[in-house]
């Protein structure tokens, strides 16, 4: 082996040295610096950890917020759909209060009437009471609450007022109202009860 041979070894060995020794270095820069790495890597999971504990227990008590807010309201309709209820049976029951008492009234009348009449002489003064409690009877309705008679013989016939009940041939134009066995009545514009009528028919 020459000299140059020779030294061309031993600069190969050097740097082999030189490459073993960095390297060995770095390993140790590594280990040293290994265990503060950990420790800040663990300090942050824990921080993690801790914060989502926290937004949990925060979503836990916004939804014991919400079911009891939505518990309330639940109550609250219940409670407000009874009263509506139990104030509309009432409405219905009661509808009719103010007609009641003012019959009443005429009520009133007829037991007077009937008092006098077990004493009275006169059949046309006992007559004459019953038209006074009629007509006052009848005003009040009208007057009060709108409720109208209807049907008089020689009306013309109209099946939307009229009910017939029988019918004859005569000397009409037209069907017309022959006698009415029964009034009708009218609550405003609307028929409550038709008239029951005997119809006279033209001649065929």
């Amino acid at each position: 082996m020459t000299d140059a041979e020779k030294n061309q070894n031993e600069e190969l060995k050097e740097e082999s040295k030189a490459t073993e020794a960095e390297a060995q270095k770095t390993d140790s820069s590594d280990s040293t610096d290994s265990p503060d790495s950990k420790a800040t890597e663990e300090k942050s999971d824990a921080d993690k950890i801790a914060e989502l504990q926290k937004q949990n227990e925060e979503l836990k008590k916004e939804n014991a917020d919400l079911k009891d807010q939505v518990l309330r309201r639940a109550a609250d309709f219940d409670n407000y759909r009874k009263r509506t209820i139990k104030e509309k049976q009432e409405t219905f029951d009661y509808a009719n209060t103010n007609l009641l008492k003012d019959l009443l009234e005429s009520l009133d009348n007829f037991d007077r009437t009937v008092e006098a009449a077990a004493t009275a002489t006169d059949p046309k003064a006992i007559a004459d009471g019953v038209t006074m409690v009629n007509k006052a009877l009848v005003s009040m309705l009208e007057n009060k609450y709108n409720l109208t008679s209807y049907g008089n013989a020689g009306d013309t016939f109209d099946p939307e007022l009229h009910e017939a009940i029988g019918s004859k041939q005569g000397d009409v134009k037209e069907p017309v109202l022959d006698q009415v066995y029964l009034k009708g009545y009218k609550l405003k514009d609307r028929v409550i009860r038709h008239a029951k009528v005997m119809v006279t028919m033209p001649n065929a």
